[in-house]
């Protein structure tokens, strides 16, 4: 049966609730539309704030943030980066950016997030970072992770890209490292279109970010046009960050929304044979910026792809889990082909998907959804 557009529920859309229309005229009106003006530094300030740092330096994505980040810390040639297997490759491009080694650290299988244990057992003398993924919205065991960094002597970087508004032991991500990246795109909890930022409250940190995000001009003295490092054009714009203000201004209710659903998937499809939901352990908040399912065919009746193929005959998108960072074909083109096995990643990567998580859905949806998919489980076991 044919589905009409407006039937088909999308697997994520921006939630604009607020100001957002207002800001970004307001922007337009001012004239300052690039890189300078009273949005950005407020967008800064304000989200920075909100996570319990000091600096907020903005940029143009979540992966130049990640790439700032570790520029910033000093990475280079020939150290190496401990990072985990199942997450965007957008962590391993920051990485490889830097021309260091990508080091890949298996997950668990409950929450998806770096093993702290195995990335313990991962140090080398050449370690110089480990970064950390809050993965579709978990926390990272951050207690764990951070004992296992002090006694390497390294710095933890956190990407909190799906993270923003979620908490570990009260303390909000954004606020559990050396410093955060978080990434803006169009299906984050909060978004600018496309953008990013790293927060810190290390003040060298957040200047060495600012050096390199602006063609490593001088933040001192006058614009001589003389640089004394590679630098990068990952400006954001004050038209972007208008439009971050505002959605500031809701990120508690957005993530909120994304809690509530979740809960409602999870009394539904939690009885349904053959499907892990997602978990939220004790002392976090996890803000669920996607929700997953992991599917067990031989319980289910059918495979994950046969199921998100069934979804979309429904009118109802899905999107599949990450595929293992160690598999990557770009790795042949750096030497750094990968023979170890990775085992909870590859197992999330062939049973997982997500399915429509954003902020705007209503019940209605959701019930569509479930129903759905408990139609699709019942048809397999007949």
């Amino acid at each position: 049966m044919a589905v009409s557009h407006t039937d088909f529920i999308p697997v994520c859309e921006p939630c604009f609730l607020g100001n957002e229309e207002r800001y970004v005229q307001d922007a337009v009106r001012s004239g300052w539309i690039s890189s300078a003006g009273g949005y950005l530094s407020r967008f800064e300030e304000e989200f920075a704030a909100y996570c319990g740092a000091d600096f907020g330096i903005a940029c143009s994505s979540g992966t130049a943030a990640l790439h700032l980040a570790l520029l910033a810390h000093g990475i280079g040639a020939g150290d190496e980066v401990i990072i985990p297997d199942f997450t965007m490759v957008a962590v391993l491009n920051a990485v490889l950016y830097c021309g260091a080694t990508p080091v890949f650290v298996d997950v668990e299988a409950d929450t998806w997030n770096i093993d702290a244990d195995l990335l313990r057992e991962k140090v080398s003398s050449r370690t110089k970072a480990a970064i950390v993924v809050h993965t579709y919205g978990h926390p990272c065991e951050m207690g764990a992770i951070r004992d296992a960094a002090v006694a390497a002597g390294i710095p933890i970087i956190e990407d909190a890209a799906e993270a923003h508004g979620a908490e570990y032991q009260g303390v909000k991500c954004g606020n559990l490292g050396a410093a955060a990246c978080f990434s803006f795109f169009g299906n984050k909890i909060i978004t600018t279109g496309e953008g990013g930022m790293v927060v810190t409250s290390d003040r060298k940190i957040a200047e060495r970010c600012r050096y390199f995000r602006n063609l490593c001009f001088s933040l001192e003295g006058p614009r001589d046009y003389r640089h004394g490092d590679v630098g990068y054009n990952y400006r954001m714009t004050n038209l972007q960050a208008a439009l971050g203000c505002a959605q500031l201004e809701r990120l508690d209710e957005l993530a909120e929304r994304r809690i509530r659903n979740a809960k409602r998937y999870t009394r539904r499809l939690s009885q349904v044979p053959g499907l892990a939901c997602p978990v939220e352990r004790q002392g976090v908040k996890n803000v669920y910026w996607m929700y997953g399912l992991v599917v067990d065919e031989a319980k289910f009746g059918i495979s994950r792809d046969a199921l998100m193929a069934q979804l979309t005959q429904r009118g109802v998108d899905s999107r599949l889990f990450f595929k293992p960072l160690h598999s990557q074909p770009l790795l042949q083109r750096f030497g750094l082909a990968v023979t170890a096995q990775y085992p909870v990643t590859e197992s999330l990567s062939a049973r997982g998907l997500y399915l429509p998580s954003g902020s705007g859905l209503t019940d209605d949806q959701l019930d569509r959804v479930c129903a759905a998919i408990e139609a699709i489980h019942h048809e397999a076991k007949r």
